[in-house]
């Protein structure tokens, strides 16, 4: 019951990640606003959560909304004590100087604006009502310690999201508000691994799987632990961090297993002996 008597955001919070650190948030005891672009999933979501959930919509690219929907939430809830700021999406992946503008805009609109629209109207809601609180952002993913081909528009986006939550955490830290990121590897969601077909999308899990040192793929739940640990007092002491939440994914390389189908051979299986 770390949260217990707490008001938490998520933004983002109808999607897998969010929901999952809804849910956990909603179980260490507190009250959940569920920001998302799709209202009626988040509404929807909320009412399956009971009374201590509401639901927003929100688009976090639109400043006017964010400060709406932030000032609706303090309405409902009184404050904020919590940000989970969460939304984004993983937006056209092509090369360079392949990439439309108008791709470029919308990727950096949602991953790295809308991150600082919710950031920035939050902060400024919780200085005013003298909240101490904690703020968790999406942040690098594995795209801060790894090369994405064709992913120029995410990656760009993630990196920066990580030095706006350092300069955010030392901006914040006189008014005892702690600012950290989460940087996630490859998840178990439609987005983490994208295909529409279920077979394939089931080989895309096996795959990631094989190739990630602990030999499991991430659960949004493995997230949303994370996030719960960032945003509690366990975490008093931690602000400004991005925390790489990948299995080990990016331990690996080509240059420590360049013969490998996947890696690490496992202790005592049969291609070992």
């Amino acid at each position: 019951m770390r949260f217990k008597d707490k008001i938490v955001l998520v933004t983002g919070g109808a999607g897998a990640i969010g929901s999952a650190a809804a849910r956990r948030f909603l179980a260490e005891g507190a009250q959940v606003a569920i920001a998302d672009l799709d209202g009626d999933k988040a509404a929807m979501l909320a009412k399956e959560l009971g009374a201590e959930a509401a639901g927003f919509a929100v688009d976090v690219s639109e400043p006017a909304e964010v400060e709406a929907m932030v000032g609706a939430v303090v309405d409902r809830f009184g404050r904020i004590d919590v940000l989970f700021n969460n939304a984004g999406i993983s937006g056209t992946v092509a090369p360079v100087h392949m990439l439309p503008l108008e791709d470029w805009n919308r990727i950096v609109g949602i991953n790295l604006n809308g991150i600082f629209h919710v950031l920035r109207a939050t902060l400024a809601c919780m200085i005013a009502g003298k909240v101490q609180g904690a703020v968790v952002n999406m942040g690098s993913s594995m795209a801060g310690w790894d090369v994405l081909a064709g992913g120029a528009g995410y990656a760009a986006t993630k990196h920066a999201v990580v030095g706006l939550t350092r300069i955010a955490a030392l901006d914040s830290a006189p008014y005892g508000i702690r600012v950290n990121a989460i940087c996630p590897g490859v998840i178990e969601t439609r987005l983490g691994v994208p295909s529409m077909d279920e077979d394939a999308y089931q080989a895309g899990i096996r795959r990631f799987s094989d190739r990630i040192p602990l030999r499991r793929i991430g659960q949004p739940e493995d997230v949303a632990a994370a996030v719960a640990f960032l945003a509690s007092d366990d975490a008093r002491h931690v602000t400004g961090a991005d925390w790489l939440i990948d299995g080990g994914q990016t331990l690996q390389s080509w240059a420590n297993a360049p013969d490998e189908p996947a890696f690490p051979r496992l202790v005592d299986s049969p291609e070992s002996r």
